[in-house]
């Protein structure tokens, strides 16, 4: 049998139960890399060299346009791994030859979250744009974009003051549809007042531009943000409009997702707990939060030993 084979049943009898988008993933780093350079190979005759070639390979652009990313390159490992190590539970290997391979190291991208004088700046450019709303509601909530745009009516509550995020809108085979969250677990949000009462004037606005398209208008699922007829708003769509935005009032630099990192680092900075951060942001545990905004404690810490030096100073001027 070769690793084609064992691919194909791999694929089919042991990955049904995982999420589309991570089967669609498995299924495009088995398409696109593991198959034409390794698919021929006999599945007992794979060895560790075989796959570290494979994973050099990748790192230099053999098997693609341009040379794939450490991060790539692990996710192609990553699949190989599991489709050998069921091999290797049912036999078909003594080892897994994926485990001693050495990957690319990943570098952590620095972040880059706006300023105080860069949101102020932002806020006011995207006066009357059409998706300012969306950007300002990510801006303070912290969203994913594919929980931003899947964002429905139903997920409000204005009584409450709550956004409830339990679906996310991604892009599966070239169709949008409805997925669970990254870490499929539900969550609960208790924005800013500013935050909701901008939902409420951008559901009225909804509405004039709903009677204005008259039968023209189209949202079944009751999207929040939509074009001006009723369609959801597209990944890239308002992927561009921001990054243009951003160039216009000098931070080029902006990535639509360091709207979610400057929500996560305003939190901290203005005293939220990274317990409170992390179910916000909808991380799997609060060490990731403190890994990734550690710079951000950093500063909170500092601002902790200028308040202890004021209680210290206190204390010492009482026992005098």
């Amino acid at each position: 049998m070769t690793l084609r084979d064992w691919l194909d049943i791999w694929y089919k009898e042991y990955c049904v139960h995982i999420k589309a988008s991570s089967k669609d993933n498995y299924d495009k780093q088995i398409r696109l890399y593991i198959v034409p350079a390794l698919g021929g190979t006999r599945l007992c005759n794979l060895q560790i060299h075989h796959i570290q070639t494979f994973i050099n390979d990748l790192s230099r652009g053999k098997y693609s346009e341009s040379p794939l990313s450490p991060k790539s390159v692990r996710s192609a490992h990553g699949v190989l791994h599991s489709a050998l190590k069921q091999a290797t539970k049912l036999g078909y290997l003594v080892k897994n030859p994926s485990d001693d391979c050495k990957l690319p190291r990943v570098e952590r991208k620095v972040l880059t979250p706006m300023k105080d004088a860069d949101i102020a700046a932002f806020l006011k450019a995207i006066e009357g744009h059409p998706n300012g709303c969306a950007m300002v509601i990510d801006l303070f909530t912290g969203l994913r974009k594919s929980e931003l745009v899947g964002l429905t009516w139903d997920c409000v509550d204005f009584k409450a003051g709550s956004i409830h995020v339990y679906r996310q809108l991604q892009v599966l085979h070239g169709e949008y549809s409805f997925q669970p969250l990254k870490n499929d677990k539900d969550r609960t949000l208790f924005p800013a007042e500013y935050v909701m009462n901008m939902l409420k004037k951008h559901r009225q606005h909804q509405l004039e531009v709903q009677v204005k398209a008259g039968e023209f208008w189209n949202n079944p699922d009751n999207f929040i943000f939509t074009n001006e007829v009723g369609r959801h708003i597209l990944h890239q769509t308002i992927y561009k409009q921001f990054i243009r935005i951003a160039d216009n009032i000098g931070i080029p630099q902006m990535r639509f997702h360091d709207l979610r990192h400057s929500f996560a680092v305003a939190s901290l900075k203005h005293g939220d707990d990274v317990k409170t951060v992390q179910e916000n942001l909808g991380h799997a545990t609060a060490a990731f939060t403190l890994d990734v905004y550690g710079h951000a404690t950093d500063e909170m810490k500092r601002a902790s030993g200028k308040r202890m030096d004021a209680a210290i100073l206190q204390i010492t001027n009482t026992a005098v």
